[in-house]
């Protein structure tokens, strides 16, 4: 992590868990630690139902609110979407976009996510935007190939003032959901090749200011080890967000 330059965040995707009344209880848990936690910014991705609960429980407080995410329309003959502007209503600060599961299951590619970036920054929303490769392309040493050109993509048309308000989250797709992790030197190359493409396109001060996640299974067994690379500026938590004491010691781990 550099703190000179750039926000240490550690964030919570909660995927399709928790009511609203688990969410209350969970941030009255988490609250006294986020206090706590001042070298880092904590996040929690909820689903849409929990937003309400999770914005009103996590006001005044340390602890800032994300959707899982959106869709680029702002309004529109599309059932069952969220736009950035009802998003924006509720009070919540982030938007996670491009998951891997929202690619797997829904057919989204980099130039949804594009679009959904686009749409997000528009609205105040600061993107959570996700990338990363599946084991065949790691096998193929594709890897750095395929992350350099979703962040090209994604990146295509971003107003360089806006540049730092992007999160990315690299996100190996074979390390998701199966217990298999990259090794912090893994993640911290790919990291690494993510600020160098964005230097790339929008020089060196604008590449130092993005702050790059880690999200393949985090949790705090490994957090250390991963937020000791320079190029790791936070992580993308899974199941460990699920237990607020395991979040916990993630978010401990990046204030050390």
């Amino acid at each position: 992590m550099n703190r000179r330059y750039r926000k240490t965040i550690i964030a919570g995707n909660w995927k399709m868990n928790k009511t609203p009344a688990e969410t209350k209880e969970f941030i009255a848990q988490l609250k006294p630690h986020a206090a706590r936690a001042k070298w880092c910014e904590t996040v929690l991705c909820v689903p849409y139902i929990d937003l309400p609960a999770a914005v009103k429980a996590a006001k005044n407080t340390r602890v800032f609110i994300a959707a899982q995410n959106m869709h680029h329309a702002e309004s529109g003959a599309y059932t069952g979407e969220v736009s950035a502007p009802m998003l924006c209503s509720l009070g919540v600060k982030y938007v996670v976009v491009g998951h891997s599961e929202r690619r797997q299951y829904f057919g989204e590619t980099d130039e949804i996510v594009a679009q959904k970036v686009q749409a997000a920054l528009k609205c105040g929303l600061r993107p959570i935007v996700c990338v990363g490769e599946s084991l065949a392309q790691r096998e193929k040493n594709l890897t750095l190939d395929h992350v350099r050109m979703q962040i090209k993509t994604i990146f295509f048309g971003v107003d360089s003032k806006d540049v730092k308000k992007i999160v990315v989250a690299y996100e190996p797709i074979w390390a998701i959901g199966t217990g298999k992790t990259a090794t912090a030197e893994q993640a911290d190359e790919v990291g690494r090749a993510i600020r160098e493409c964005i230097r790339e396109i929008y020089g060196a001060r604008h590449a130092r200011s993005v702050t790059i996640l880690y999200g393949g299974s985090m949790n705090p067994q490994n957090a250390g080890e991963l937020l000791a690379m320079p190029d790791v500026d936070g992580g993308l938590i899974g199941g460990a967000s699920l237990d607020w004491e395991k979040f916990v010691d993630v978010m401990e781990s990046a204030n050390q």
